[in-house]
């Protein structure tokens, strides 16, 4: 028998409810939580406790797989399963011939604690930092509902979409930042090498300098006395950036504030539910109750405060509400997809439009992407054009006053 965690929500109230069960495997604990009056969100099989009582080896060390990672590890291993090869013959053949190293490390340790008497799923369910808790939830699916094939096929679809959706964002957001990053290392350029240059030509004049090239003047000769101040101000810099980014309150505040900006909004929300509605479709079409779909579709949220109101309609929908009804609460959700949803909830056919709703965020995504893609040059531009008149009005402003007064 085995530990798990659960957590879930008393019938007909929005109390969570967290505690541990005994049972045989995940469909089973899955039941016996149920048979308490309870819907859980979330069951998670305890490693502690399970490793205390069935004194399994220690946990050998994995290496986190990046998204590309999972892709390519989770094709092969699909390609050979739809083969009719078992699971420990496919990891022995990734161990030994996949690509990437870590690959094969992590394929060399699920197999020898699978041979122990592991299950697949029970197995990856021991390294969440590696796999997530989408993957490790949809493949525990599949396994106990013996569609373990069906599941990864299913899976890598999430997969490469989520690599599609990523590299579409990274790629609109990658220009600015390059002609950002450029625009500094112009300035810096300016300021220490070209500024001083015309530092002796502007004292013999004997004139007062215009505030603007006495300022510029002044940070190129402190920058070139103290040089080393440029890399530990860049790095202080990033490190700031990033550090708001991830500090949670300055993060949920960024987060709220995101949603209110026009254009950047609609980037926010199609994105972030791009893959909540991905894994609402896989995870539904491989029979998982539509709580734990919410759950898991939940995890891939990245934007705070969309996370927060679907944890709301989570709530909802555990008082009796329809799925379509809970969203429209939130107001998070486009109204094309909740109609979507409402109509596959009255036809009977929720993941058939759930698929069609997928396909409908990836060409408004595009869509998106492609205006934001427009915006961002002229303002590039503007921006660039603004740095060099500044730079050049501080040059040549007293070359022109010294001709005006001869």
């Amino acid at each position: 028998m085995t530990i798990f965690n659960y957590t879930a929500y008393k019938n007909g109230t929005s109390e969570i409810v967290k505690g541990k069960i005994e049972a045989d495997d995940m469909r089973s604990a899955r039941a016996e939580v149920y048979k308490q009056g309870l819907t859980p969100t979330s069951i998670i099989e305890d490693q502690t406790v399970n490793k205390k009582n069935e004194k399994k080896k220690p946990l050998g060390k994995m290496p986190k797989l990046g998204l590309a990672d999972q892709i390519d590890f989770t094709s092969t291993l699909q390609i050979l399963s739809a083969s009719g090869i078992s699971i420990i013959e496919s990891l022995l053949f990734i161990e030994n011939d996949a690509a990437k190293l870590k690959i094969r490390q992590v394929a060399a340790e699920l197999r020898r604690q699978i041979m122990n008497g592991g299950t697949f799923g029970g197995t990856i369910a021991k390294y969440p930092e590696q796999f997530g808790q989408v993957y490790i939830g949809l493949v525990k699916t599949g396994e106990d509902a013996g569609e373990l094939e069906k599941t990864l096929d299913r899976l890598l679809e999430l997969l490469s979409k989520q690599a599609a959706i990523r590299s579409k964002v990274i790629g609109t957001l990658m220009y600015p930042v390059f002609v950002i990053v450029l625009a500094v290392f112009i300035v810096i350029v300016m300021l220490v090498f070209v500024f001083p240059v015309f530092k002796e030509m502007f004292d013999s004049m004997g004139m007062k300098l215009p505030m603007i090239t006495q300022v510029l003047m002044d940070m190129g000769l402190f920058l070139k006395k103290n040089w080393p101040v440029i890399p530990i101000g860049a790095a202080a810099i990033v490190g700031f950036i990033n550090f708001i980014f991830k500090w949670k309150p300055s993060k949920w505040k960024i987060d709220e504030i995101s949603l209110k900006i026009p254009v950047l909004s609609k980037l926010v929300q199609f994105s972030n539910f791009a893959n909540f509605i991905s894994v609402m479709q896989v995870a539904y079409d491989a029979g998982v109750p539509i709580l734990e779909c919410l759950y898991l579709a939940n995890l891939t949220l990245t934007n705070h405060t969309l996370e927060t109101r679907v944890n709301e309609a989570t709530s909802r929908i555990q008082q009796g509400q329809h799925l379509s009804a809970a969203l429209r609460a939130t107001r998070t959700m486009p109204k094309m997809i909740l109609f979507m949803i409402a109509t596959g909830e009255q036809s009977g056919r929720l993941g058939d439009m759930l698929g069609q709703a997928v396909s409908y965020i990836d060409k408004e995504l595009d869509a998106i992407i492609d205006v934001m893609t427009k915006m961002i040059e002229p303002i590039m531009l503007i921006v660039i054009g603004t740095i060099v008149l500044i730079l050049a009005a501080a040059l040549y402003l007293p070359l022109f006053a010294s001709y005006m007064g001869m």
